[in-house]
């Protein structure tokens, strides 16, 4: 064949290429089409041809009242916002099938230029089926995840950029769009910035605090029992587990009794006795907090100790008896094979640990509602940030400052876990297998 002959049908097949890549861009599936891939392409054609017509109405509409929130008295901001990202999923949807179907199409014309031969429906259908049945499974898990994850967040996430509160709270009024003013508002206006910095650093120092010692509570606990010296130990491993069987906010409630400054066992029965004054267990911020970190330690410290008495089953004798020869004394043997071999195989887990605590609703609600209250400010003395965006929620009703302190909250949690997880050990030897 002539160099003539060969340019010209490199061109015809390079103009195979674009037109088909060109009739995708007009309507899904008329791409497929033209590469003589039929079932496919009235998959895709069917498929775009009833979602526009049956929900591009939905669609337009949840767009339009997501850009303007509503327009005429009586309209619900709120619906109009979760109706425009419902509509947002939506538009994503039609966009990834429309963009894919243009790149399929296009595949498949580069695949016939070189030669491919179009399969079979027989051959079309099990290749689909071998390489598509895994999605199949986890899009129900995928699309639960959406409605109960990822759609809340979001309308947490546009709700912080709106003017929601008591005074101005849908159906009766519509919301407006009013930019970054709230997070604004939290930095700069003294009442709502001392209190956040209040709450805040409270909810650092709980969530290290609190959990730093549940943990070294637990690591010690977990190498005394572990000594070949100790005897009874399923019996003992038993008791001190216990604390983790009983239902928390029992147990939170039971604290507050005994905490309490007039009849509670603490102060008649140990804190008269001793000192012959009570302690300010609920008026008072510190010692609220003291109760607090002393009932999250015994709360936390059974789960730790679990996780840790079950990694030191697993630490060989060989180690200790080598390190032994070698001269080293205990604080050298705990140090270089006993807390790197536990926290190798848990420093995830106790990463969340962190993270829950630093979301612990319940022991701060139950205890004394986040109590006792402080002048000046929105938040009670032992209030987190969790704790204030329910008070912001339900007793304020400050919603669109909850959302943005909601926001604050996911970022702190976000960072941590992802800093933390990336340094741990574990998720480094996980990458390198």
């Amino acid at each position: 064949m002539s160099n003539t002959g060969l340019d010209t049908q490199k061109t015809e097949t390079n103009h195979n290429v674009l037109l088909a890549t060109l009739l995708s861009v007009v309507f899904p599936g008329v791409g497929q089409f033209y590469n003589r891939r039929f079932i496919k392409g009235a998959i895709l054609f069917v498929f775009s041809a009833a979602f526009l017509s049956a929900l591009l109405p939905f669609i337009t509409n949840g767009l339009w009242g997501l850009v303007t929130l509503g327009t005429e008295p009586g309209e619900d901001s709120r619906f109009l916002i979760v109706n425009g990202i419902v509509a947002l999923f939506l538009t994503t949807l039609f966009i990834t099938v429309y963009g894919g179907s243009i790149l399929d199409a296009r595949k498949d014309a580069l695949k016939l230029k070189e030669g491919w031969k179009i399969p079979s429906i027989k051959e079309s259908f099990h290749h689909s089926y071998d390489k598509t049945f895994p999605y199949f499974l986890v899009l129900p898990g995928f699309f639960m995840l959406l409605l109960t994850v990822v759609l809340p967040l979001l309308f947490l996430f546009f709700l912080a950029f709106t003017n929601y509160s008591r005074y101005n709270a849908p159906p009766r009024n519509l919301l407006d769009w009013i930019g970054l003013e709230n997070f604004i508002n939290l930095l700069t206006m003294p009442v709502w910035r001392e209190t956040f910095i209040s709450v805040l650093s409270w909810t650092l120092i709980w969530t290290f605090v609190a959990t730093t010692l549940q943990i070294v509570l637990a690591l010690f606990l977990a190498i005394i029992i572990n000594d070949e010296r100790i005897k009874f130990k399923r019996v003992i491993r038993t008791v001190m587990i216990l604390p983790w069987a009983v239902p928390g906010f029992v147990t939170i409630l039971i604290f507050s009794s005994m905490f309490h400054e007039s009849f509670g066992a603490i102060n008649r029965d140990i804190i008269v006795p001793l000192l012959g004054s009570p302690i300010s267990w609920m008026s008072d911020p510190f010692w609220t907090r003291t109760a607090l970190i002393t009932i999250q330690v015994w709360l936390g410290f059974p789960y730790v100790f679990a996780l840790f008495t079950g990694v030191l089953q697993s630490v060989s004798k060989d180690w200790y008896e080598a390190a032994d020869i070698d001269g080293a004394n205990k604080w050298a043997k705990f140090r270089q094979i006993t807390l790197p071999h536990v926290l190798f195989a848990t420093a995830p887990l106790l990463i969340m640990q962190y993270s829950f605590n630093f979301n612990n609703f319940n022991i701060i609600y139950l205890f004394n509602e986040g109590g006792p209250a402080v002048r000046g400010q929105s938040a009670g003395g032992t209030d987190i940030l969790i704790s204030w965006v329910y008070n912001l929620t339900f007793t304020n009703q400050q919603f669109g400052m909850a959302a943005v302190v909601s926001l604050v909250m996911g970022v702190f949690v976000a960072t941590f876990a992802f800093f933390q997880f990336r340094r741990s050990r574990s998720f480094k030897e996980e990458g390198k297998i």
